[in-house]
This record gives structure tokens, C-alpha cells and sequence, in this order.
């Protein structure tokens, strides 16, 4: 997910879908770059050709990986919108699962590089080295030359801008989780398919751009403004002639036949009532609403971020237009609250949304009704249904734990839920190799209880040997063993030394191998493997007993990978260890399809 050719992959086709004019944002390829980029630097580039210098073995554990993966991400949306607090607060609020406080100076420490970087770069192209790409500062669609003016009468309007918002942006997750699910079909008969796919996408987009401005009319040049800006026939510019003759020119062309981000920044624009009709907004709303539809999910590196802002600017801009008379708010400002009432209502963010959209548009004063929207269009979306994000986790079937369990995982306790799984797998604290083997090729599980059969408790009056669990195992430590030749003649265990000197701890953080590329001979086979020096002695247990809801935060909040579930009784003959819970065994909707009883109590719930 994070590897080299990813990110190559990424980085081209962003370029090429964005300069194509394909309804699509570079945000969410960003995030992914910045990820992939972090992931490769903490793990010294990609596995075939992977730098072994000594700093870079503190950054070989799990959660320095995560750390670094999620400032790769706030630095892709910090790169993406120009906003260095905005991709912070994303990075808490959408992408890490287990926030701490050194998580949170890291990101912005990520951020504040990001920003100094592209401000050095700006300099640059204003000297005029960088042609078209010399235009534009930190803030992308700057609306700060507005006094923002409104009475208590305006806060219904924006009242009924967020509900909208929420609605629209509930409808939009709902059809888009169909249009997915559709492509997930065609995408499944292969390459062809996928290709033929995005390029009947492309000329679908092509041709509505390029055709549907022949609807709109010629709007006749504002005499305020010099003859080289009104209208353009070149590359840039805010007033397309298009089909319209000299003096006037085609508003719907203005929006359709330039970047998504110069469009942003024409919808956006203040203190230009008589710019667009209401005509050109409503076919600049309905296209993008089909066009953000069906562009995401082709084959193609592609991000929800402008699709979004594009629809909900389009139809705030002509709510503005009918709401003129009636409120001192500019059409402009009415633009970027549709946006942002839209993406809380599809995306459902809030505090990140806020502080991106103020770093975006440079207005503090935008601040309160921004965020009444953003809170009013989350509570209604959240009424509907759940978020765009939380719609594609599950269709690719990532397992993201929400942050909250639901009311019924208090009705189901970890003992059931073990029972329905198959019956864990457990090894000897000194194994057989051919045991190791065989359940390493016919298992995928990532980590195993080790056991001691035999073991005298330090009771006095009790005699019997009992089973003793001595901690947990990982794959990846099975791996190493086997490809060291960490073989014994003889079922002992080791001295402390022995394993030093065979093992390092860098190589213990290794993550990487599988039991394919190990080679054990038959006469290696039949010997033994003693497990309790590379076994974590203390792994996290929880009682059989317990409610899945406190197991689900436990596991979410000390950031875990496996939960040993133990019995309540412990008796003679009866096993220390009765399941290991993982993310999956977890999630909601796959607990819902083995006790399919407790959907109907959540329904009754919500009637409730």
C-alpha cells in the first residue's frame, strides 16, 4: 500500500487525471504520496533496495511507522491546500486511529517543512521561471478583500445552507456507494475493462465541457474593465469568449474550460453580482454532480476534496443569487459555505474542515456561520447515513475501527465471539520444526500463543502440572528462526546468550519475509525450536467475560494488533488461552454477519 511503485503510480497519474480536466482533486492522491513517501524513509527505501544505515533502526517498530505514515499524510493535505494547521487537525480527526501528544507536534512539525518549502518555491516562480505556474501565494482562493457583514436574519439562511448541505451530501455518499459498488463489478474482468472504463469517463467529460457552454449566453464586459482582461481567448483568464463576440463574454466556459482550481477561484469570487447567471450555475451544478458521480472509483489517482467544493460552491452561488435581496451576505461568501456545507455533509469533518476552508479563503470573520454549517450539515448527513470515508473502508474492506462501539457491542461479550471463530492455533515452548512449518504455510494468522505443558505452579498444596501461557509470537519472528537455522538436536531450552548471539534486535524488528522463501531440509525438520526467548511474555489479556464494547476500546486506544482472550475458570485440563481477537474479528458490520440477531436490536434502537 505504501511501496515504491505506489507511489510512482500516484504521482504520475495525479499528474496526468488533474491535467487532463477530469472532475477530480490531487488532495487525496497527496495524502497518499506523502504517506508513501514517509513510510519509504523510515524503512530506508523500497525492500529490494533498502539503506542499512544505524539512525534508521529507531524507526523500525510499528509505531514509528504509523507516526510516520500519518505525518505523511497531514503533509499531503498541508501540500494540497496550502493549510499547515488544517492538515494536523485532518491527521487527528480522519486518518490516525491512536492519537497522542507526540503525535501532534510531529505533524505540525511535518507541516511547518511543507509550508517553508512551498513558500520557497513560490518565491521562485514569481520571478517568472515557472510560466503559468508563477500565479498564486499560500492562499488559493483568497475572498479576504470582502467585509463580511450579516444580522440575525442571515443565521436562517445559513441555517438552511447547512441543512441543505447535509441532505445533499447524505444523497451524494448513498448514490456513490452504488456507482462503486457497480465499478467494483467491472473493475473485477480486468485491465481492459478498467481501461476502457476511465477512457469512456474521459471523452464523457470532454465532451460535456466542451459542448455545454453553447447553452449559455454572452454576458456583455463589465466597461469597468480593460479590454486585455475582458474577454480571453488564451490559456488564463476569468473571462472566456468562447463563442461570443467581441465585448462579451461566455460565463458557463469561464467555469468549465479551466483548472478546478482556478473554477474554485471564479465561483469563489466577491463583489461580482451580474457575473453568472442562474442558468450557467444550475448546468455548472447538475454536471458536476454527474461528473463527481462517475469519476471516482475509474482507474484513475483521484481525490473527493474539489469534486465536492466544486458542487457545493455551484449551488451556494445561486442560492446567493435568489437570496440577494434579502441578506447582506456576497454571492461569493454564499459559495464557500455551500462548498463547506456539502463536504461536512459528505465527509462529516468538522474542526479540520473549519480551519482548512479559513486557510483557504484568508477571512477570519467567516469563522462563526462557517462553523454553524459545518455542524449543522454533520448532524443532519450523520441522520442518513455514514460518512464517504467510512463508505469506501468498508467496500475495500480496510479494517478502520471507528472511535466509539455501538450500543449493542454491550450485549455481546469476547467469549462468544471467540466461539464462533475457528479454534485458536498453539505452540510449544519448544516446538518441532515440521510443526512451525506446517502451521506457518496453512494459517495467514500473524501471531500464535506459545504454551508450556507440565509447569508446577508456585502453590503450596498443589502438586499437578498445569498449562502455562507464556506469552505471544509473532510470524515474522517464526520466520527469522527458520531462516537463522535457530535448530536444536535436542527438545531444551536456551541460555540467554545463545540467543544474542544469533539474533540482533534490528533484525528482530524486521517485518518483511514469508515461509515460501525459507528452505528447511528434512533432516532439519525433525528438530526443535525452543520459542521463549522470542516470545513477548506480556501480551494484552482480557476475561471472556468482558463486553466487546470495552474490548473495542481497549484495543483502539493502546493501539494493539492481537487481545488474548483467556477463560473466566481456570481448572486442571482446560486451556490458559480460548482466542485472539485482531482489528476484523472487531469491526461492526463483520460481527453483524456472524450474529446477524443483534441487526435487528439496532434497528429497534434507532426507532427508539
Amino acid at each position: 500500500m505504501f511501496g515504491a511503485t505506489t507511489l510512482i503510480v500516484k504521482i504520475i497519474g495525479s499528474i496526468g487525471a488533474v491535467s487532463a480536466g477530469l472532475d477530480l482533486g490531487k488532495e487525496g492522491p497527496l495524502v497518499h504520496i506523502g504517506s508513501c513517501i514517509a513510510s519509504l524513509l523510515g524503512q530506508g527505501g523500497p525492500d529490494n533496495y533498502r539503506i542499512k544505515w544505524r539512525w534508521l533502526r529507531y524507526f523500525n517498530n510499528d509505531r514509528d511507522r504509523r507516526d510516520l505514515i500519518t505525518c505523511g499524510s497531514s503533509s499531503g493535505v498541508c501540500a494540497a491546500f496550502r493549510a499547515p494547521v488544517g492538515g494536523v487537525l485532518f491527521a487527528l480527526e480522519e486518518v490516525a486511529t491512536w492519537w497522542r501528544s507526540a503525535l501532534l507536534w510531529r505533524t505540525f512539525f511535518s507541516t511547518a517543512v511543507v509550508v517553508v518549502v512551498l513558500r520557497a518555491f513560490i518565491e521562485i516562480c514569481h520571478t517568472g521561471k515557472c510560466g503559468l505556474f508563477g500565479e498564486g501565494g499560500l492562499i488559493m482562493f483568497d475572498v479576504s478583500n470582502v467585509t463580511v457583514r450579516y444580522h440575525v436574519m442571515d443565521i436562517v439562511l445559513v441555517v438552511v445552507i447547512g441543512i441543505i448541505g447535509g441532505v445533499l451530501g447524505s444523497l451524494y455518499n448513498h448514490v456513490l456507494h452504488k456507482v462503486l459498488r457497480l465499478y467494483n463489478l467491472i473493475n473485477q474482468k480486468g485491465r481492459i475493462h478498467k481501461l476502457l472504463l476511465s477512457l469512456a469517463v474521459a471523452l464523457f467529460t470532454s465532451m460535456c465541457e466542451y459542448g455545454l457552454p453553447f447553452l449559455a449566453k454572452c454576458t456583455p464586459c463589465d466597461p469597468s474593465l480593460p479590454e486585455s482582461t475582458c474577454p480571453t481567448n488564451g490559456r488564463s483568464g476569468n473571462f472566456k469568449q468562447f463563442n461570443c463576440p467581441p465585448g462579451y463574454y461566455n460565463d458557463l466556459a469561464t467555469l468549465l474550460l479551466t483548472t478546478n482550481d482556478d473554477a474554485v477561484r471564479n465561483i469563489f469570487s466577491t463583489n461580482t453580482p451580474q457575473e453568472y447567471q442562474p442558468l450557467s450555475l444550475v448546468i455548472f451544478f447538475v454536471l458536476y454532480c454527474i461528473l463527481g458521480l462517475i469519476t471516482f472509483g475509474i482507474a484513475v489517482p483521484s481525490g473527493l476534496f474539489l469534486p465536492i467544493i466544486l458542487m457545493g460552491s455551484g449551488y451556494g452561488r445561486l442560492l446567493g443569487i435568489y437570496m440577494g435581496p434579502h441578506t447582506n451576505i456576497d454571492q461569493g461568501l454564499f459559495a464557500v459555505l455551500g462548498a463547506a456545507s456539502l463536504m461536512a455533509g459528505s465527509m462529516r469533518m468538522t474542526v479540520s474542515l473549519c480551519v482548512i476552508f479559513l486557510e483557504l479563503t484568508n477571512n477570519l470573520l467567516l469563522l462563526p456561520i462557517t462553523m454553524i454549517v459545518l455542524l449543522i450539515a454533520k448532524t443532519v448527513g450523520d441522520s442518513f447515513n455514514p460518512s464517504i470515508y467510512e463508505i469506501i473502508l468498508h467496500l475495500k474492506g480496510l479494517p478502520f475501527m471507528d472511535a466509539n462501539p455501538e450500543p449493542w457491542m454491550r450485549n455481546l461479550t469476547v467469549g462468544e465471539l471467540v466461539d464462533v471463530k475457528p479454534s485458536v492455533v498453539t505452540l510449544h515452548g519448544v516446538e518441532k520444526v515440521a510443526k512451525i512449518v506446517d502451521v506457518l504455510k496453512n494459517t495467514t494468522h500473524n501471531a500464535f500463543p506459545v504454551m508450556d505443558d507440565g509447569v508446577v505452579p508456585p502453590v503450596v498444596g498443589q502438586a499437578n502440572g498445569g498449562t502455562e501461557l507464556h506469552g505471544l509470537i509473532l510470524r515474522a519472528h517464526l520466520i527469522q528462526a527458520l531462516k537463522k537455522k535457530w535448530f536444536l538436536k535436542e527438545r531444551r531450552r536456551t541460555e540467554e546468550w545463545e540467543v544474542r548471539e544469533k539474533f540482533t534486535w534490528v533484525e528482530l524488528a524486521e517485518r518483511e519475509g514469508s515461509i515460501e522463501e525459507v528452505a528447511v531440509t528434512s533432516e532439519e525438520m525433525e528438530m526443535f525450536v525452543d520459542l521463549h526467548p522470542l516470545t513477548n511474555t506480556t501480551p494484552f489479556t482480557v476475561l471472556e467475560s468482558m463486553s466487546v464494547a470495552k474490548a473495542m476500546i481497549l484495543f483502539r486506544q493502546v493501539g494493539l494488533r492481537h487481545l488474548l482472550v483467556v477463560p473466566k475458570y481456570q481448572a486442571s485440563g482446560v486451556s490458559p488461552v480460548i482466542g485472539i481477537l485482531t482489528r476484523q474479528d472487531l469491526l461492526a458490520h463483520n460481527i453483524l454477519t456472524v450474529f446477524p440477531h443483534l441487526a435487528i436490536s439496532k434497528g429497534r434502537e434507532k426507532r427508539n
